[in-house]
């Protein structure tokens, strides 16, 4: 597997993959430098993504960056030692750096999410951005940062030394970081529907946020003009969740004095394969034979 990302617009990234299938590590909500990250599991999570050869790609809270001078969310229990020094956010950002070192030809792209902004809003500090900049001249990797929300658009190449022309057949992501508290009853699905009822043209779209993991597929039917019938797509909906355990034993703290249960921790691979299939009539010829895009997903 051989694959290129190139930023179109400040959100719109294009990934490129030479071959019929893909395997992709989605992930998010990491907060990789609170000490309630279970980083034993996202290790293995990575370390597996090597292994397959995965695109890792993550949808915001990459960092956490509550004991910064001045954040009332601040507590001398949830900073690590080799945190706790004058330059905290240089700190934290230095040590993911060396940290992320062994994953620099997998780790593609990491979106923004509540705990980036809000240290960019509040102490104008882009930690991502520091990061990137680091780790990119470092590792020589090529991560690429992305928003809030944004478009990844992945190409499988599936063109022979024989063909005059590149054959791609494109998986289009919508990833939106997430908003609200996701709600004990519906866990965030509701902001699902609403977000199919915005948008148009993906076959999936990916929240995080609200520590909740799941995958459900839409169904739409969908009119060919081209070949003037109905066919049904598919458009799957997905939430990772986080690698922050924070309800232990349910003695105490934020998470318990909030009444909020214990979530899961981890994310969902996901596999992209090249099929075939024939629309309408066979012996009408081949512009009837259309290439797809068939997408697996489970969770890590």
């Amino acid at each position: 597997m051989i694959h290129s990302i190139q930023q179109i617009q400040p959100n719109i990234h294009l990934i490129t993959i030479k071959g019929k299938s893909c395997d992709f590590l989605l992930i998010s909500d990491l907060h990789w430098d609170n000490p309630k990250c279970d980083r034993a599991l996202l290790k293995k999570d990575l370390d597996e993504a090597v292994e397959r050869g995965a695109i890792i790609i993550v949808n915001g809270d990459f960092f956490c960056l509550m004991q910064g001078k001045g954040d009332p969310r601040r507590s001398k229990d949830d900073i690590r030692p080799e945190h706790n020094k004058g330059n905290y956010l240089q700190a934290v950002v230095e040590d993911a750096v060396d940290w992320f070192a062994p994953y620099k030809d997998n780790l593609a792209l990491i979106g923004y999410g509540n705990h980036e902004t809000g240290v960019l809003r509040h102490m104008e500090f882009d930690a991502l951005k520091y990061f990137q900049s680091i780790y990119n001249y470092k590792h020589k990797g090529n991560v690429q940062i992305g928003g809030y929300g944004g478009t990844i658009h992945i190409n499988l190449d599936v063109s022979t030394p024989n063909d005059d022309v590149t054959r791609n057949t494109a998986f289009i992501i919508h990833y939106y970081h997430g908003s609200g508290g996701g709600g004990p009853v519906t866990k965030g699905v509701i902001q699902d529907q609403r977000m199919m009822a915005n948008t148009e043209g993906y076959d999936l779209t990916w929240q995080g946020h609200v520590h909740e993991l799941y995958h459900h597929v839409n169904m739409v039917h969908h009119y060919n003009k081209r070949n003037k019938i109905i066919t049904h797509r598919r458009v799957h909906q997905l939430r990772t969740s986080t690698y922050k355990e924070e309800f232990g034993a349910g003695e105490g703290g934020y998470h318990v004095e909030r009444g909020r249960g214990i979530k899961p921790l981890g994310g969902y691979w996901m596999n992209l394969k090249v099929n075939r299939v024939i629309l309408g009539n066979r012996n009408k010829g081949a512009q009837n034979d259309t290439r797809f895009v068939e997408a697996k997903f489970h969770t890590t």
